[in-house]
């Protein structure tokens, strides 16, 4: 099945077209249309008009748009799910619980903007104030561009879609180049549907050039991004005079603590580094064990890796399947042979069969290593030892990035002293800093990003408040 532009209500395609190919055996699985720049301003101009309507129409109308999309996505929730694994390897077992998890995201928008209210104001309640029926309410921003990374290419468009269309605005949505033929079923939902808001959801495919034009044009009001911190930085300074929100890269860390369950610590932690390949912005990369419990620590993570099921992600046992292409997978062992030179020791051998490229747990790892500095975005991850958890709190601070961070333990002295002192946008105690629940506000400090997204935090970013005083 080839995906289709959508200017606005209109599918239209192309004689031009990209192939994507499976990153489990290699097979042909969508094809998507090559648009230009042309393309995307079109979509911005249909856009921009229909955001007009949108603004007008009612919220008993978006919501239930919202939650109608919702239902069919239900209703289609098994070939919705291959598809995710056909483009991206996500194992079927874990593209259903995404299918899930955008189900109740649609459902979390809708009911989230139906007790969205503004407030009213005592504008006398200073001296130079006075009497007046005064009051504040959200109003949608207008125009949002959505762009959207491979990882989650079905939730995280949710994400974006959800709050952007149940708040009134009309959006144009760029969804990852991996995963063209998934964000297009999607939006079919949307655009297709007799409650839907007419042209206010455009969707284009391409890279640089059509997202060049999409930040760059003085359309939108927002633009929603959920990608790598180069292409941010290329946002942040080409945007202009915009609300930009940034969900960017991560270097996830916890502190396994004496006090802990170290087996159930170990079996989460297990968990958080190697879901989905590691290919998460949450994905736990970094490990902080006190000295006295590291050897026994090491021993679990490495035999609870060692039980995964890895390989084919058709298989409904299978927990790992393949890395999005090759160069992910030479990227990966490169990060693990650089490690091993400057001295670490792998706990499993590391191999790659095909694109499948086997769960890595490091140890004899240092702060100064490459491996623990940088987002490896890959099944690998470092156990480092400390002596104390101040010493791990310094190290876990030490980054440019700051999404999530966890600790492990059962001191409720050292919980609280995790919360205060973690620089990170979430904090998890008890469990893996992969941990997210799609109500939340979710997003990071530092180079992990600007902004919240969660239903209720992005409706926020994407509506206006209009101040109104009648005297």
């Amino acid at each position: 099945m080839d995906a289709k532009i959508f200017f606005g209500s209109d599918p239209v395609t192309k004689e031009e077209l990209s192939e994507r190919r499976s990153p489990f055996n290699g097979e042909v699985v969508s094809r998507a249309p090559v648009c230009s720049e042309e393309d995307a301003k079109k979509a911005l101009d249909i856009a921009k008009d229909a955001a007009k309507f949108a603004k007008k129409s009612t919220l008993a109308q978006r919501c239930a748009w919202i939650l109608d999309v919702a239902q069919k996505l239900r209703e289609n929730k098994e070939e919705m799910a291959k598809t995710i694994t056909d483009e991206v390897g996500k194992p079927i077992t874990f593209a259903r619980i995404e299918v899930e998890r955008c189900i109740e995201t649609l459902t979390l928008s809708a009911e989230t903007m139906r007790t969205m209210h503004g407030e009213t104001i005592n504008t006398d309640a200073m001296p130079s104030g006075k009497k007046t029926m005064a009051f504040f309410r959200r109003e949608p921003v207008g125009v949002v561009v959505a762009i959207t990374p491979f990882n989650f290419p079905l939730n995280l468009v949710a994400h974006k879609l959800g709050p952007a269309l149940v708040a009134g605005n009309a959006v144009v949505l760029k969804p990852t180049p991996e995963a063209p033929l998934t964000a297009y079923k999607f939006a079919k939902l949307f655009i297709e549907n007799d409650y839907a808001v007419p042209d206010a959801l455009s969707v284009v495919y391409g890279d640089a050039e059509v997202g060049s034009a999409l930040i760059t044009s003085d359309i939108p009001r927002v633009i929603s991004f959920t990608g790598s911190v180069p292409v941010g930085n290329i946002i942040t300074k080409n945007a202009g005079i915009k609300k930009v929100g940034l969900e960017l890269g991560g270097n996830a860390a916890t502190f396994i603590e004496k006090s802990a369950d170290l087996a159930e610590a170990a079996t989460k932690c297990v968990l958080g580094a190697f879901v989905n390949s590691g290919q998460v912005c949450i994905s736990l990369q970094r490990i902080y064990v006190e000295a006295d419990i590291y050897d026994e620590f090491a021993e679990l993570m490495a035999a609870a890796t060692k039980r995964l099921k890895v390989g084919n992600p058709y298989d409904d046992e299978t927990f790992m399947g393949p890395l999005i292409d090759d160069e992910a997978c030479a990227r990966a062992m490169g990060w693990v042979e650089s490690a091993i030179e400057e001295g670490a020791i792998p706990l499993l051998v590391p191999h790659v069969e095909g694109r499948v490229f086997h769960p890595c747990v490091m140890a004899n790892v240092r702060d100064d290593m490459a491996i623990v500095c940088e987002e490896v975005f890959a099944p690998i991850v470092s156990l480092v030892k400390v002596e104390s958890f101040d010493d791990a709190i310094e190290r876990m601070n030490d980054s440019p990035y700051g999404l999530q961070f966890s600790v492990f333990t059962n001191d409720l002295n050292l919980a609280n002293r995790a919360i205060d002192e973690l620089d990170a946008g979430g904090i998890v105690i008890n469990d893996m800093p992969t941990l997210r629940f799609d109500i939340q506000p979710y997003g990071g400090v530092k180079l992990s990003g600007v902004g919240r997204e969660g239903p209720k935090f992005a409706i926020e970013e994407m509506t206006e408040i209009k101040s109104v005083v009648i005297c």
